[in-house]
Formats: structure tokens, sequence, C-alpha cells
């Protein structure tokens, strides 16, 4: 095991707080950052509590020092979607600094969908992403857009396509694993609980097989 050091931005979040836990559980040093102190209350006790915005390049160079690892799981509101694509700028920009590797939870809009050749995207397709849903699709699409023409040569980093429904859930352990196509079952669904979402992107961590690349996890 060779990360122990990992710094957890978007740390209070849905999928942070589990990603938080989940290190910790393995034995991990855990640095996790949200942008306001007031979410210090929410933090597992057992992480270092750090103040710090993904989106500035400054914060990302101070809060990634002395890390092996940082991993990115933050999620603006409603109204803010552009805030992943400020955010993705100020991790690579950070990052340059520091050549600490990169694990960025992105979205699951710029997969394509299964049985389209590659022709279609998921944000493209209503089944998989409602109208209401395409804003912080199209962001997370943006988002992964600007990791591939912006990274830095020198930067290590992994982009993590969620499968299309991702919610809290019972942690079991078992997740599949892709690359560019959605991930769906027998019934053509795609799912997976946020728990086992965060054991895919521990054992990515520990055991890095995607490098300079993206992946995808569904059950």
């Amino acid at each position: 095991m060779d990360t122990t050091r990992i710094a957890v931005f978007g740390a209070a979040g849905n999928v942070g707080s589990r990603v938080v836990t989940e290190a910790l559980a393995r034995g991990h040093e855990v640095s996790a950052v949200v942008r306001d102190p007031a979410r210090f209350p929410a933090l597992h006790p057992g992480a270092t509590h750090r103040v710090g915005d993904a989106a500035d390049a400054g914060d990302v160079a101070a809060l990634s020092t002395g890390h092996d690892l940082v991993v990115s799981a933050t999620r603006p509101a409603p109204g803010n979607e552009e805030g992943l694509v400020l955010a993705a700028r100020g991790l690579l920009a950070g990052l340059a600094r520091t050549g600490v590797r990169l694990l960025l939870v992105g979205g699951a809009g710029s997969l394509t969908v299964p049985g389209t050749d590659g022709r279609v995207r998921v944000s493209d397709d209503p089944r998989y992403v409602p109208e209401e849903w395409r804003p912080i699709a199209l962001a997370c699409d943006e988002q992964y857009a600007l990791l591939l023409r912006q990274a830095p040569a020198r930067l290590d980093w992994a982009y993590v396509s969620p499968p299309a429904l991702l919610a809290p859930g019972v942690r079991t352990g078992h997740y599949r694993l892709g690359t560019d196509e959605l991930l769906v079952d027998e019934a053509g669904r795609s799912a997976l609980s946020m728990e086992d979402f965060a054991i895919a992107l521990m054992d990515e961590a520990e055991r890095p097989k995607h490098h300079r690349a993206r992946f995808t996890v569904a059950s």
C-alpha cells in the first residue's frame, strides 16, 4: 500500500465524505478539505480538517504538499455548474507545482451509450440524463475535456466517471470497471451505491491502474 497521505476536496459532500471514511478505515492519513470551516462538524473526526478551494491554485498547491494523492469530489450547487470547470483549472494549476497525483470524480455524461458504436454520449440520452440533469452533465463533459487539453505532461491523473445513477446505499464491496462506455446491467440500468464508489476510488488510490486516463464503475 503506497498511498498513505490523501487530501480530499469536497470532503463534506455525499461522495467526498464516503471517500474520507473509506480511506480512514484502510489506515490512510486524510486531510478533509472544505471551503467553509462551518462544515467542520460534518467531517469525520479522524481526518485533519482543512479549509481550501479547489478552484484556487494556491490553495491546491499548499494543501497537496506532503500528500501522495489528491481526490477531488467537489459538486457545485444547482445554478453554479461552471464551478466544476473552475475547480478543474485550479486543481491542474496547483498540482502542476507539486506533482501530486490527482483522482478526479467527474460525471457520466461524456461516456458513450452502449450499442451506439460510440456515436451517442450519455449526456445526450434522456434515458440516462433527464432535462433537469443536463446542466451538471454538460459541465462534467467540459470538465473532462479541459483535463484532456490542459493537464500538465508531468501530472499523473485519473478521471472517474460514475454510473448514471449514484446514490447512498449499501457497501457491498462489489463493482465492475469500464473505460469510455457506460456500464449497464441486463435490464439496461446503470447504478452503484456511493459506498461502493468510494471503494473503487480507494482501490485505485492504493493500486493505480489508470494513468492519465478515464475509467468508470458500476454494479
